[in-house]
């Protein structure tokens, strides 16, 4: 089966959809399925065509002011003069989406939104509504909807009324990663978890709806506690700029662009992961806090409330509060102390069985 996979931004950009797309691709590669990923590049400075482990791709320069919309057209016209079997489109809130949905014609187009109903930012979210107009054009074109959490289906079946379309199939991990992170930690000497100073770990883009300012913010009266901030994005200067007039700074660590093992070693060793985004579909990297052994403190409100079992991952309502977030991270560390954290297996999937069943849609 020859699959086109068109998406925002591919690796070596880092994100949700980014690592979804990615580890389906590879997978499907290996199934013995011809993939191709349709992405862009506003930058302009990667390859315009490579190979990356089986997975064809090719990057069409965007216009994506704050990092947003990726308009590239381009993305139409190559569909339009290529032969694929399936078209899987990624992401409601960029552009390419409307492209491969414009780009249809007689093909199969399976769509994975990743929608959260709302903007990252309040211009954005003002553009969402004359934006409904395109996004009603992806879903009516779309043959099946896959949505990555019940949260994201509940959203999309009442926005757009495509409830017969869709199907919910989480994101996945690799799990096989987390069965050797205990053999990871004795042969390399994970700090965190057994030191006396403990560790407070984030990973993720740096945007403000993220929610790291409420940890460092929380930093002051955590005096225990270190916190490493693991990712980059536009508003890590704001972020620096809060650590030092809050006087935390020393105790913030900045790490961007770290290897899989490196980042494995993060979840590893961390006391205590937060999530406090106020727009997630999924939840990929608390997840693999979970898989790690890692409790996790998240914020209540979208698809990461689904985590929240009131003892590995606890939640904080909206909005956040910083003397909730210190209450919370005291019980996660006495739960702990006490030898009442659970880590019982998880309702998480590895990748390989989240391709099959996106396999099964496109065969279907």
């Amino acid at each position: 089966m020859k699959i086109a996979q068109i998406c925002p931004r591919y690796f070596p950009d880092i994100g949700g959809v980014e690592t979804h797309v990615k580890e389906i691709s590879e997978r499907l590669v290996k199934a013995g399925h011809d993939v191709e990923v349709i992405t862009t590049d506003p930058t302009g400075k990667l390859n315009r065509r490579e190979t990356i482990n089986g997975v064809k791709v090719i990057r069409f320069r965007s216009f994506a002011p704050g990092n947003a919309y990726y308009f590239a057209p381009q993305i139409y016209f190559y569909l339009k003069m290529h032969s694929f079997d399936v078209i899987h489109a990624h992401s409601y809130h960029a552009l390419p989406a409307l492209f491969a949905a414009l780009g249809k014609s007689e093909r199969r187009l399976v769509f994975t939104p990743h929608y959260h109903r709302s903007g990252h930012t309040a211009f954005r979210n003002l553009l969402h509504k004359p934006y409904r107009l395109f996004g009603k054009v992806i879903f009516s074109r779309a043959d099946s909807v896959i949505c990555v959490s019940e949260y994201e289906k509940r959203l999309v079946e009442a926005d757009f009324r495509v409830a017969g379309k869709t199907v919910k199939i989480p994101n996945g991990i690799n799990l096989a990663e987390f069965k050797h992170l205990r053999a990871l930690q004795k042969d390399e000497g994970i700090e965190g978890k057994t030191g006396k100073e403990k560790t407070l770990l984030y990973v993720g883009r740096l945007e403000e709806y993220k929610g790291v300012q409420y940890i460092i913010q929380s930093m002051p009266e955590l005096q225990e506690f270190r916190l490493k901030v693991v990712g980059k994005g536009p508003y890590e200067a704001e972020l620096r700029s809060m650590a030092k007039s809050l006087g935390v700074e020393g105790r913030v660590e900045w790490l961007k662009d770290l290897s899989r093992r490196e980042l494995l070693k993060c979840y590893a060793g961390a006391d205590i992961f937060l999530m406090l985004s106020s727009h997630e579909a999924y939840g990929i990297t608390v997840a693999e806090a979970l898989a790690a052994g890692t409790p996790c403190v998240v914020a209540k409100g979208s698809a990461l409330e689904e985590f929240v079992d009131g003892t590995r991952c606890l939640g904080v309502d909206e909005p956040i509060k910083k003397e909730e977030i210190i209450k919370l991270i005291n019980k996660l560390k006495d739960m702990k102390q006490n030898s009442r954290f659970t880590t019982e297996s998880l309702t998480i999937f590895d990748w390989d069985y989240i391709t099959e069943e996106i396999e099964n849609i496109y065969n279907n």
